[in-house]
């Protein structure tokens, strides 16, 4: 990679992929996990037990990241990890239960964010940077790509190279992992190939699906350092949103110790509130057939739709400089009024965790805690493509785009960029 000072513009550059050496391993899919912020206490420790060399040693410590360093420097020094020999942009297909999506995984530039050539559509919070930052610095690695989307269609280069590839070349690496997705990485090495994709994306912004604060880690990690350097870029996977749209799945939340009887009867202030009994299926079909603002309240007591918010309880609750579309949006709803005003609750990683589309597991979570479990239905694209073109940012946690690439098939390193 080229030692300078990061261009205006999108830029996605070759670098030395870091990956596991197949024989060295259970399995591909055995040392690879889903993203560090959705994998939790019981999945991490199925990760630990299955394969002694999961990605998880490395993205989710047990001990300091000291130790993460040494494990990784361990397993490159091992051959466990290899280092290829020359820099490439890869092109990464995730294909199988319904889904196909293709992109290029490279060395992203990081910009700053008067640039408005990467867009974030979520606010970030100060604690999992922290944590975050303490990693990257430690390992001088970037161990997972973030996602992002970029509008290619017919006129875009990067775009037709990725199906030509995955077309008409064989993979430099397949595995198929326990959720029966398939993944296949190609290495793209042609000069006059990576120069039409650096052409193409010159002119473009990106949007961040999914790893906002990890691309505010890169901004953090960037600024620590003196001068130019692979500090300057960070590992990223970049999709063509009209050639593959994306899904886009709801978070839901778990309030552990809110009775959800009493969650229902403090929210009944502002929502018309219905008694659904015990049968999650058949809520869920109402909670999305509700053309509206809607939740599902889920505990111990049973289950409860509320509905239809107080248009002057909700004017009030919202910030005077937000956009009519972002005060409609059934996060900013949740964050406003429901958790602050209606229970009293500041919505925060300590007093709200956080379940990634599986209702039925944000239920299960929140009855083993006293709990209520507060279930969404998933934000429109549309809706959140336009608060971000507006500069404007969704409440935390108010997306999940997918399908998310697979951690620990393709890792980017300082050294690896030094050498």
């Amino acid at each position: 990679m080229p030692d300078v000072t990061i261009q205006p513009g999108l830029s996605l550059e070759p670098f030395r992929a870091v990956r596991y050496a197949p024989s060295k391993v259970t399995s591909l899919a055995a040392v690879t996990s889903p993203p560090y912020d959705l994998i939790d206490e019981e999945a991490l420790s199925q990760f630990m037990s299955d394969e002694p060399h999961n990605i998880v040693r490395l993205i989710l410590p047990q001990q300091d990241y000291g130790d993460a360093a040494e494990t990784l420097r361990s397993w490159i020094a091992s051959g466990i990890l290899t280092v290829d020999p020359e820099p490439a942009l890869y092109v990464y297909e995730e294909s199988g239960d319904g889904i196909l999506q293709r992109g290029l995984i490279g060395a992203l530039g990081v910009h700053g964010p008067e640039s408005r050539v990467i867009l974030p559509h979520e606010h970030v919070y100060p604690g999992p940077i922290r944590d975050r930052l303490a990693l990257m610095s430690a390992t001088e690695a970037n161990l997972e790509p973030i996602f992002l989307l970029y509008e290619g269609g017919s006129t875009s280069a990067a775009s037709r190279l990725v199906d030509e590839v995955a077309s008409s070349a064989p993979p430099l690496l397949e595995t198929r992992t326990i959720d029966d997705v398939r993944h296949r990485l190609w290495a793209v090495r042609d000069p006059a190939a990576l120069a039409a994709v650096a052409a193409d994306l010159r002119e473009r912004q990106a949007l961040i699906a999914d790893g906002h604060h990890r691309y505010a880690t890169y901004q953090a990690l960037r600024d620590r350092y003196e001068g130019p350097g692979p500090w300057d870029y960070g590992l990223a996977l970049l999709v063509d949103s009209h050639a593959y749209p994306p899904r886009l799945g709801a978070i839901h939340r778990v309030i552990p110790g809110l009775d959800v009887s009493d969650a229902a009867r403090r929210a009944s202030a502002a929502f018309s509130v219905s008694e659904l009994g015990t049968d999650l299926a058949a809520a869920l079909d109402r909670l999305s057939s509700h053309d509206g603002t809607a939740f599902l309240l889920g505990g111990s007591a049973g289950l409860f739709l509320l509905t239809d918010p107080d248009p002057e309880q909700l004017a009030e609750a919202m910030p005077d400089e937000a956009s009519e579309r972002w005060c409609g949006l059934d996060t900013a709803v949740l964050h406003r009024l429901l958790i602050p005003r209606l229970w009293g609750i500041e919505d925060d990683e300590s007093n709200v965790r956080i379940v990634h589309h599986d209702a039925a597991r944000a239920l299960e979570k929140a009855r083993r805690r006293d709990g209520t479990a507060v279930i969404l239905n998933p934000l429109k694209v549309p809706d959140v493509l336009a608060v971000a073109a507006g500069g404007e940012k969704v409440p935390r946690k108010s997306t999940s785009f997918g399908p998310k690439p697979r951690t620990g098939l393709v890792l980017r390193t300082f050294a690896a960029e030094r050498d």
